[in-house]
């Protein structure tokens, strides 16, 4: 951040009285701009037919990872609930008709600034096709999903966290809520 949104003067990185973190302040009005996480919130959605489960995935149209695999997500708009962005999400990438469930996993991924949220769902009818964003929309089981090509950790490990509970529910147990941190390796460390 170069510029002040309040009255277009240079901003300066310092920080603010009765803070503890450096944050983006105008020289001239003194406006703290704070900067905060991308909210970034996606669905599961599930079909089951004749006790098969599968789970609907959409191949990226856009970067990053244009061409890999992922569940329909995307980032949070103002003057919406996580559950309505879930459901959008859903519609605008899958064009899928989903019943929204409670949420599933919350992923922090503090190096590119995001909290990824992800909610069960189920497919209502199997009436769905690529939105703009995905290049193709399909139905996978788990030992169809293609794993080489996820692309991103934060849906790796959703989809790792959602098999596992299956394998539990269909034991008498429940779902759980997964909370996991994916951070970047420092330089060096392997």
């Amino acid at each position: 951040m170069k510029f002040c949104s309040e009255c277009a003067a240079p901003v300066e990185l310092k920080i603010p009285a009765d803070d503890t973190r450096e944050r983006f302040v105008c020289s001239a009005c003194g406006v703290i701009h704070y900067q905060n996480p991308k909210m970034v919130v996606g669905s599961i959605p599930v079909w089951e037919q004749n006790g098969e489960l599968k789970l609907l995935l959409c191949k990226r149209a856009i970067e990053p990872r244009h061409g890999y695999w992922t569940l329909p997500a995307g980032f949070m708009e103002n003057n919406e609930t996580s559950a309505q962005a879930a459901q959008r999400e859903t519609i605008e990438e899958a064009g899928a008709n989903i019943d929204l469930h409670e949420l599933f996993a919350i992923i922090n991924v503090p190096h590119v600034h995001q909290v990824h949220l992800f909610y069960r769902a189920t497919l209502l009818d199997l009436n769905y096709a690529a939105g703009t964003e995905s290049l193709d929309v399909q139905l996978f089981s788990e030992n169809e999903i293609p794993w080489d090509d996820i692309a991103f950790p934060t849906v790796s490990h959703t989809l790792r966290f959602f098999f596992s509970d299956i394998k539990k529910v269909k034991q008498g147990g429940n779902f759980s809520v997964h909370e996991d941190d994916i951070l970047k390796p420092m330089r060096g460390n392997t």
